[in-house]
């Protein structure tokens, strides 16, 4: 457990509460001023620092006068003004919250003593904690903020419940580690996403949420941030974005192509032939790409260091070595051609002349699937291959 540094330590400061700021004059003080005060009520040795982001109403010149400090950060956007407070703060631990007063700045020891616990995060939660009237838009409240955070929790077995929260804490050293990119508001998702790959020990504080005291609309844009929480969620979840569908898909399309190779069915008064046999070759060929980028996408993040190396993905790779699948798409391949041959001297026995393709077609179908999705087999293998490459 780590012991708290007393005002009076020889060591750097304990902790440094960061806000990014953006034209926030109306509130700034305020949030100085509870911050300040509980630095002093829990003798803290700590510091405010102000990561402003090119405010053109006065905010610079607020910070200064409350005993803040003030940190320029020139490029724009909410993960950038964070990233920018974070490198310059000086504590130990690092608490960051939004410059509108809708975060009770007051009241931050919890945060504090799971950090000094040996917590390396720790998340707010605000539906534990409670919304307050007009805090929380009810788009965000019901659908936007349930939906994110239960992605994240399903995809990356994170334990926090609430992943947008702008109230959190953080060891400094444990963040620095994570190497954090994004610039806007997926800024939030990111942090939470790469301490959960990392293994990081992360706790929740049950945090109120208060209506800000701004008079302007928020920075925030619903749909367009939304959308960027949710596609930085994907992008680092390759198995929900590819191998779960590739897979659904190709069982899918095999078991259908299987089926219907024995002879038309019909279902409830409806008939599945040879037409419904090509949707199938179709998911099949797309349900294996989708699998191939997965494995890409999977091993480009390990060896950029962007994801841990996965036990189950590592052992798979080491069993499909290029050799190994090459000689799979070779033996696809082999029985598409072999399929092909059958049917060009069954179409030798009609004379070259005009087939039934009801039955032609149930030959024809599965034999060119074998054939595309046996170079695509080899085509993935050497792309496998190449991404495997040791370099410095």
């Amino acid at each position: 457990m780590a012991e708290p540094i007393q005002a009076d330590s020889p060591l750097a400061c304990e902790l440094s509460i960061v806000l990014p700021c953006l034209n926030e004059a109306e509130t700034l003080a305020t949030c100085i001023t509870k911050a300040a005060s509980f630095l002093d009520r829990h003798n803290v040795s700590g510091e405010i620092v102000i990561a402003d982001n090119g405010s053109t109403d006065g905010s610079q010149q607020i910070a200064a006068a409350h005993g803040a400090r003030l940190v320029p950060v020139t490029e724009r956007g909410y993960g950038a003004a964070l990233t920018g407070g974070i490198r310059a703060a000086n504590g130990r631990y690092i608490i960051m919250a939004d410059a509108d007063d809708s975060y009770d700045l007051g009241n931050l020891f919890p945060f504090l003593e799971k950090m000094r616990a040996g917590f390396d995060l720790v998340m707010g939660n605000r539906f534990k904690g409670g919304i307050k009237p007009g805090a929380m838009p009810p788009l965000h409240r019901y659908l936007g903020n349930p939906v994110l955070s239960g992605v994240g929790r399903l995809f990356f077995r994170s334990p926090a419940g609430d992943f947008h929260c702008g109230l959190r804490g953080f060891s400094k050293a444990a963040i620095e580690l994570l190497d954090l990119h994004t610039t806007g508001m997926e800024f939030a998702s990111e942090m939470v996403v790469k301490a959960s790959l990392c293994g990081l020990k992360i706790a929740e504080v049950p945090t109120t949420l208060s209506p800000d005291g701004r008079s302007r609309p928020p920075h925030l844009r619903s749909w367009r941030d939304g959308w960027r929480h949710l596609r930085f969620l994907l992008i680092y979840s390759p198995r929900w974005l590819f191998l779960y569908p590739g897979l659904t898909l190709m069982s899918a399309g095999v078991l259908a192509m299987l089926v219907l190779m024995l002879g038309p069915r019909t279902v409830g008064g409806v008939t599945f032939d040879v037409h419904t046999m090509l949707y199938a070759s179709t998911a099949v060929l797309l349900g294996l790409q989708a699998i191939a980028f997965s494995m890409f996408s999977r091993a480009y993040a390990i060896g950029a260091h962007l994801l841990k190396p996965n036990d189950f993905v590592a052992s798979f790779l080491r069993v499909l070595t290029l050799e190994r699948g090459l000689m799979l798409g070779g033996a696809a391949v082999l029985v598409g051609l072999a399929g092909s041959v059958c049917a060009f001297f069954l179409w030798g026995h009609r004379s070259f002349g005009a087939l039934v393709p009801s039955s032609m077609m149930r030959l024809v179908i599965p034999s060119l699937t074998s054939l595309a999705a046996g170079v695509q087999l080899m085509f993935a293998s050497f792309f496998l291959g190449v991404l495997g490459v040791k370099h410095k």
